[in-house]
């Protein structure tokens, strides 16, 4: 619900390619910055476990876009480890690929 009202993703984009896709978060990402007016934005979504998880998205499974001015990158990882291991490792991921992207 938060993705469609408040990010604007679109809800063709999320039963065409689920809340875990690399077209959600770069929707979502772009969402986020506007909503915020801000100049750099993160968005992730994921299955940070310990359920949920399929063989197409085991659990571990995060896309991550980040957005400064009119840039963008997007990437997916899978994460090792227990919930709060997963969630740690994203943030941690999504603040490396924004410090690179704007340093770029």
């Amino acid at each position: 619900e938060v993705k469609t009202r408040v990010l604007n993703v679109s809800s063709e984009i999320l039963s065409g390619f689920g809340a875990v896709s690399r077209e959600t978060v770069l929707q979502m990402v772009s969402g986020v910055q506007r909503l915020l007016s801000s100049d750099c934005a993160i968005a992730t979504s994921g299955i940070a476990g310990p359920g949920g998880g399929s063989v197409e998205k085991p659990v571990g499974t995060v896309w991550i876009a980040v957005r400064y001015g009119e840039r963008s990158e997007v990437e997916c990882f899978c994460f090792e480890g227990d919930r709060e291991q997963v969630i740690a490792r994203a943030t941690q991921s999504a603040l490396l690929m924004l410090i690179q992207l704007m340093t770029k």
